[in-house]
């Protein structure tokens, strides 16, 4: 019997209401949370501490990996601070103390600090706003030049972001960073110009807004011009950085706007907590739990949390799910990191996410709350931004995103490390229910666009992203460099979402090859249904579609037929099974290559292989990756 969508609707949400009253929503204290893994986060920071006195750079924080003293760690002021303030352990109101002294050492005159071992100095206003923040709880335990010394810091810092930040000087995120400090800097000292900055910052922001509320200006230049969105820096720093200035500064209309965006961008946190920007400007350093040098969003979400409780069940979903990737005390830059790459260890990530915890345990909501559903974790729904040309669809079994994000570089930034993004209406995820993550996607070619944060792999690592594509002629050709191309997507009373792309397979300066393509993904409660249909118009080479599989723990691959391949989890098993067309599936070359530094994980290589037909021009094949029960 089929049902209308509406009817459909109205059958979940009885479902759901019975559910919740079966089973009462979990209760947490996200302050508690928070506080419990900078803790962790602290100490192993801690241990990274530069301790002689006699040493040059004594209070300086190492890095593992990088050989560099970053300047940017000093942000460990602020989760040193909260550690001595709630235990009154001495050793870290003395951690805190010496590397801000340190710290205020590396500062230049006018005022800013290099974000070593670059020139580059827009993340004045990350290292600002934590000492502004410590300085409160240390401040008795500093001596009257010291206290002086922080003060003449503090203002130098500020005075240089009133004078030279802009979205004509930094990446978009830098500005609501800059007018968050620069309204928490007037609490200390009531500098007018700081607030009027402040206002013209988080109100330039605002206006880089699309309709949907994504956020342009996180790649690179046209026309002097940033655009690009990246969901990852939204959620990790540009949004919480308007929040923060829109509650000290009682600015009610950027307000507004964060919670008009941040409404869309609950949509994009899986149910895993795992945070979805694999398709933005800055997929190049995504580790599935945010963005390895950001901050997170966990402040930003409990700023807001008595708007919406689910804001509660985001933070701590994401934090649960960032907990996984802890080692001592340390944060990796993926779900398979340990494993994969342990020796490239950067402690970016571990100091920026202890920053937004101690800002969420502060300053975000203090009391215990219910964690109701997050709509990821709701069945039978799709949301297609047109704006982005991004696809968000869940059934019972999987949850799936979809991009053809068209933005371009072509200025080709940095050896283009914004063209790599998925894109061509390829899905970037797909996550199973107890399972994890069953397909996922990385830069289409690794590129090292910011070399002390990515590691080195010796370009012989191989794309995660499922795609389409062929050589010829000594040059590669794929549907991930389509992009403009055509998307649909919509939904029947039999289908959660139909999303279907239209285009060219291009290479990566956006030539044609000759080879046309429609690719569309049909999903369902216990199956995602993969159609391609090739246009041979000009050329005829055989044309090659990749199906990565990623290898959770403990998954094994049996290639049963030229049909069909078995994957078994630890609790689920799937099919991929071709339905129509006249090919093969098997394992595709140089299989153990394809691994990926960022989001850090490993997959199996499935391949099928499409040759022009005899007569005609067009080829068709369907296959499908189900739950077999």
């Amino acid at each position: 019997m089929k049902y209308s969508n509406k009817f459909k609707i109205i059958l979940l949400f009885c479902a759901t209401s019975l559910s919740l009253i079966a089973q009462p929503l979990e209760k947490v204290s996200l302050k508690k949370e928070c506080y419990e893994t900078v803790a962790l986060l602290s100490k192993s920071l801690l241990d990274l501490q530069i301790k002689e006195k006699t040493d040059p750079n004594f209070g300086a924080l190492t890095c593992p990996e990088c050989n560099v003293l970053h300047t940017r760690a000093a942000e460990a002021v602020f989760p040193f601070a909260v550690v001595y303030q709630q235990t009154g352990d001495k050793k870290y109101r003395d951690a805190a103390i010496y590397v801000t002294n340190w710290l205020i050492k590396q500062q230049f005159p006018e005022g800013q600090w290099k974000e070593t071992p670059w020139e580059w100095t827009g993340t004045t206003a990350d290292q600002l706003l934590m000492i502004v923040n410590a300085y409160p709880i240390l401040k008795k335990s500093l001596s009257r030049d010291d206290q002086a010394q922080w003060m003449k810091s503090m203002k130098g810092a500020a005075d240089y972001l009133v004078k030279y930040m802009s979205p004509d000087f930094a990446s978009i995120n830098y500005c609501p960073t800059s007018a968050a400090v620069l309204a928490a800097t007037f609490q200390l000292i009531p500098d007018s110009a700081y607030m009027v900055k402040a206002k013209k910052l988080a109100r330039w922001t605002v206006a880089k807004m699309d309709g949907a509320g994504f956020i342009q200006g996180e790649a690179a230049r046209a026309h002097g011009v940033k655009y690009g969105v990246d969901l990852g820096y939204e959620m990790d720093m540009s949004l919480w950085g308007l929040g923060l200035y829109a509650r000290i500064s009682k600015d009610i209309f950027v307000e507004e706007m964060v919670k008009k965006s941040l409404q869309k961008n609950l949509f994009f946190i899986y149910p895993n907590g795992a945070i979805d920007a694999s398709w933005g400007s800055r997929c190049y350093k995504w580790t599935t739990f945010g963005s390895k040098t950001a901050d997170g969003p966990q402040i930003l979400f409990s700023m807001f949390a008595n708007e919406d409780l689910r804001y509660v069940t985001a933070a701590v979903k994401n934090l649960r799910y960032l907990r996984t990737m802890i080692k001592d005390g340390m944060i990796g830059n993926g779900p398979q990191f340990w494993t994969l790459f342990p020796s490239q260890l950067c402690n970016y990530p571990t100091f920026a996410r202890a920053k937004n915890l101690s800002l969420a345990f502060m300053l975000g909501i203090q009391t215990e709350t219910s964690m109701p559903l997050l709509p990821s974790e709701e069945i039978g729904w799709m949301k297609f931004y047109p704006t982005v040309n991004v696809a968000l669809a869940r059934s019972k079994n999987f949850m799936m995103t979809i991009s053809g994000y068209g933005y371009k570089d072509l200025a080709n930034t940095n050896n283009g490390q914004y063209n790599q993004h998925p894109t061509g209406g390829s899905v970037c995820n797909i996550w199973a229910m107890d399972h994890g993550f069953l397909q996922t996607s990385s830069q289409t070619k690794y590129i090292r666009g910011e070399p002390i944060h990515m590691p080195a792999v010796n370009d012989t690592v191989i794309c995660l992203t499922p795609r389409i594509e062929f050589s010829d002629s000594g040059k590669f050709f794929t549907n991930l460099y389509e992009f403009e191309g055509r998307v649909t997507a919509r939904s029947n009373a039999d289908t959660v979402a139909i999303v279907t792309t239209v285009g060219e397979m291009k290479d990566e300066r956006w030539y044609q090859g000759g080879v046309a393509y429609t690719l569309t993904h049909l999903l369902f409660d216990d199956a995602i249904e993969k159609t391609v249909i090739l246009n041979f118009h000009d050329r005829q080479p055989v044309v090659k579609i990749i199906e990565p599989i990623v290898e959770e723990p403990g998954t094994t691959f049996e290639y049963v037929n030229a049909k069909k391949v078995i994957i078994r989890g630890s609790k689920q098993t799937y099919a991929v099974e071709i339905l129509r067309g006249d090919f093969s599936i098997g394992r595709a070359e140089k299989a153990s290559r394809f691994l990926f530094p960022f989001p850090s994980m490993k997959c199996e290589p499935l391949e099928i292989r499409v040759t022009a037909p005899a007569d005609g021009y067009e080829q068709t094949i369907t296959y499908r990756i189900s739950v077999v029960k």
